[in-house]
């Protein structure tokens, strides 16, 4: 699904406004996948458990606070490029292509082995994204690079939790949030809470990677 309905009135200096549109198109689904991970990593710093619980805790509020961070930078950039950002619950949930979390109360390796999923379909999103905007925008694709730099150094961190001796990750057979939590922790995960009233059922991702 495409937010954006026509091209900007005005862009940036050396673009055409169709180009300009088509960047602000890009950078919206962008923001909604930025801001749906701020939210999904405070979900799991509240909710994971057991003996690795302060260090994952932790570990994830500075990863929250620089995803924020990117969501507004992408936000400023679409201004800039003469659009409107549109950073609010109901539009991330309309305008979204997967589903909401799937883990619950969880151990923390559990919670990890899901993460590492949400993250790889981010980062697969933001290098396709990167791509398109190459031979238009070179200051989007260096905006994109920029937050790629911090996003797979994130998943590394999530990662090294989940790597054996021989180099091997626990998840690597996973092809679902729950399945990579079973694979991951302990059996103890509990599905999240339905929210009922959504149109998240009808958008749900089958692949173990979610195209965010």
């Amino acid at each position: 699904m495409s937010p954006q309905s026509s091209p900007p009135r005005y862009t940036v200096p050396g673009l055409s406004t169709r180009e300009g549109g088509r960047m602000i198109d890009l950078l919206s689904m962008r923001l909604h996948s930025l801001n749906d991970l701020a939210l999904t990593l405070k979900h799991i710093h509240w909710n994971v458990t057991g003996p690795h619980f302060i260090a994952v805790h932790e570990m994830l509020d500075p990863q929250t606070v620089a995803v924020r961070d990117m969501a507004d930078s992408a936000a400023e950039r679409i201004s800039a490029l003469g659009g409107e950002p549109r950073g609010t619950a109901g539009v991330l949930v309309a305008e979204r292509t997967w589903d909401d979390y799937s883990v619950g109360r969880a151990d923390a390796i559990a919670h990890l082995g899901a993460l590492d999923l949400v993250y790889t379909g981010i980062i697969e999103d933001h290098r396709k994204a990167a791509a398109k905007a190459a031979s238009v925008d070179p200051v989007t694709e260096d905006l994109l690079i920029e937050h790629l730099r911090s996003l797979e150094q994130f998943q590394w961190f999530v990662r090294a939790h989940l790597e054996n001796s021989a180099g091997a990750l626990s998840t690597a057979d996973a092809g679902s949030e729950k399945q990579a939590a079973e694979a991951a922790g302990p059996s103890r995960t509990t599905p999240a809470k339905k929210t009922a009233g959504t149109k998240r059922a009808a958008k749900k991702v089958t692949t173990g990677k979610r195209a965010r």
